[in-house]
């Protein structure tokens, strides 16, 4: 087999680069926190944008604890409030998969209950959480879809450069959506402004002309004008 050509290889380059320029801050996130245990806990969201009908790995890694349960909600912030996964007394490591229906911000939502048997809430009464979000192309499993397909290497990385180029493609379509949705917001709001302007001068024009008559109607009843 022939090694690629130049032009190739530069056009592979350069569909990395901005693979890693569009997506890499978007792709996956992590944090670690500690999450104290109430009898009636509140929760704790984390929040991470996503467009809609993409996929979502949740893999939370829950320390032990005694007298606790954790339990997860998985939910969105579209007007609809979507609830994808609930699931009670985690531990472990769980992994968790949705794909969202709306564009928004999807919440990893943790309550960390405290056993009834304690009788007062302590500030060392809490579990160490480890929460890993992969969305869109960084959730895929391409090792998985490798051995499925009985791919090679380069036709792995070819699949992976798909899906990061499919994922460029629907934010560069959700971002001019977005922009013709201003442009429309900005027409109408300078239409509106335009038409209060207009109101504006011609009710101060009528109610010139409506004072000017008044008071000649006035001087002529005071005689001071013929």
């Amino acid at each position: 087999m022939s090694p690629p050509r130049r032009p190739q290889v530069l056009a592979l380059s350069w569909l990395l680069f901005l693979s890693f320029l569009f997506l890499a801050p978007l792709e996956s996130y992590a944090i670690k926190f500690s999450l104290q245990a109430y009898r009636y806990p509140p929760p704790k969201c984390i929040w991470n944008p996503a467009h809609a009908d993409t996929l979502v790995i949740v893999t939370a890694n829950v320390a032990p604890g005694d007298k606790q349960r954790v339990d997860i909600e998985i939910v969105d912030s579209s007007p609809q409030k979507n609830v994808y996964l609930s699931k009670r007394n985690v531990n472990a490591e769980t992994r968790l998969a949705i794909t969202t229906h709306a564009e928004g911000e999807v919440g990893v939502c943790f309550k960390n209950h405290l056993d009834p048997d304690v009788r007062s809430e302590t500030a060392k009464t809490a579990r160490i959480i480890d929460l890993d979000v992969d969305i869109g192309a960084d959730a895929v499993d391409y090792n998985a879809i490798a051995n499925q397909e009985s791919l090679s290497g380069l036709e792995t990385e070819m699949r992976k450069l798909e899906g990061l180029v499919k994922e460029i493609v629907d934010e560069m379509g959700y971002l001019k959506k977005r922009e013709e949705r201003f442009t429309d917001t900005n027409t109408s709001t300078n239409q509106r402004v335009q038409n209060f302007a207009w109101f504006t001068i011609i009710s101060l024009a009528g109610l010139g002309v409506w004072q000017i008559m008044h008071l000649r109607a006035f001087f002529k009843r005071k005689y001071l004008i013929d």
